[in-house]
């Protein structure tokens, strides 16, 4: 089962159709274009030598960023979904998988993966492996609560599901490392998994808490992939549903913390609020507690030394800056359909560029100062 709508859904299917809206006036100054011409680069890492590396995610590649623009590839697999690219000490990290569930657990497959300054790509764990045999999630209730009858959940679509918990599905899409740990956010698993570098082995660090919404009158509910909805009954009006959390990102923060984004699961554009969120995780202990939420599809963060966040807000056309204070969001950067965001020193790398037709994204870089 597809559990995800309708952006979320694409975190774990190979396509991403998203509505562009006007960009809104505001930005800081002009940013200048590293790359462009990619399909879907939704992750991006930046060396310690300002050397860019992004993912073409459902090209299935992994390329480096030349002066100039052009790209050097370091790992291509086709028909899978390469992402969560990362670097440290000269060695890159990243994500690849295929399958998204769909109903069939065993179709499932996913793997952290490292190649080396001499290309030498090695396997490193088996995510979905991993999530066949221990579902993270799996006791975790979505959907509404037994406040709502069966009887009144009759009229509910068959899709998404009226009550239910998290069935196995992984789609790993973000990566952050320190020394030899990688912490994976799992998009189809809702969960962030911690893996060692050295021996690969994997265990389940976190699971994030669902993300309510209260269904008001004559809400659309999304029921497929080409943009259908129906009209939710009138007897769940009032009542929350319990959409999945689907975390985008993670990064290490000044303080040692986790940080991670989320979609909501459910409708990403306006329609039901802005419900995107991010939650700080312990890394030492998994617990886990919300941090800035109200904020509009974030896919991606970087986190500042100072502990301001840079949020990639894909819906709302922006790049966001989240105070460390006081926790809210103003606009940083109009741009239309932003995925990632990283810092090097002073300067913000993004990608952007989502949408309909051939393909048009770019990698951007802007001053923060």
């Amino acid at each position: 089962m597809k559990k995800k709508f309708p952006l979320a859904a694409c975190l774990t299917a190979a396509a991403l159709v998203i509505p562009l809206a006007p960009a809104v006036a505001g930005t800081p100054s002009e940013p200048a274009t590293v790359a462009h011409g990619l399909l879907a680069p939704l992750s991006l890492a930046v060396d310690k030598n300002d050397s860019v590396l992004v993912t073409q995610n459902f090209a299935g590649r992994l390329d480096r960023v030349r002066d100039g623009g052009g790209l050097t590839n370091l790992y291509t697999k086709a028909q899978w979904d390469v992402a969560g690219v990362e670097t440290r000490g000269g060695t890159t990290y990243f994500l690849e998988s295929v399958g998204a569930g769909g109903g069939n657990p065993a179709a499932l497959k996913g793997y952290v993966k490292s190649v080396d300054q001499a290309g030498k790509v090695r396997t490193i764990a088996d995510l979905a492996g991993f999530e066949r045999a221990n579902n993270p999630d799996g006791d975790q209730h979505y959907g509404f609560g037994d406040d709502v009858s069966a009887d009144c959940l009759k009229g509910w679509p068959a899709f998404p599901p009226a009550r239910y918990e998290g069935v196995v599905d992984s789609h790993p899409y973000a990566t952050a490392v320190e020394g030899d740990t990688l912490y994976i956010a799992d998009a189809g698993a809702n969960a962030i998994l911690e893996v060692d570098a050295a021996t690969g082995d994997i265990s389940t660090l976190a699971v994030l808490p669902p993300r309510p919404a209260v269904i008001t009158a004559g809400a659309r509910i999304p029921i497929d992939m080409a943009g259908g909805t129906v009209e939710a009954p009138a007897c769940v009006v009032g009542h929350e549903y319990a959409f999945e959390p689907v975390p985008t990102d993670v990064e290490i923060g000044p303080d040692g913390w986790l940080y991670v984004s989320t979609l909501p699961g459910g409708p990403e554009d306006p329609s039901f609020g802005a419900r995107g969120a991010i939650f700080k995780v312990n890394p030492w202990t998994g617990a886990t507690r919300l941090w800035a939420d109200d904020i509009l599809s974030p896919t991606g963060i970087a986190v500042a030394d100072n502990g301001d966040v840079y949020a990639a807000s894909m819906f709302g056309n922006e790049i966001v800056k989240i105070d460390a204070r006081s926790r809210k969001a103003t606009q940083f950067l109009a741009v239309n359909g932003p995925a990632a965001v990283e810092l090097s020193g002073d300067t913000l790398y993004a990608t952007a560029g989502f949408g309909p037709g051939a393909p048009a994204g770019t990698v951007l870089k802007v001053s923060i100062d």
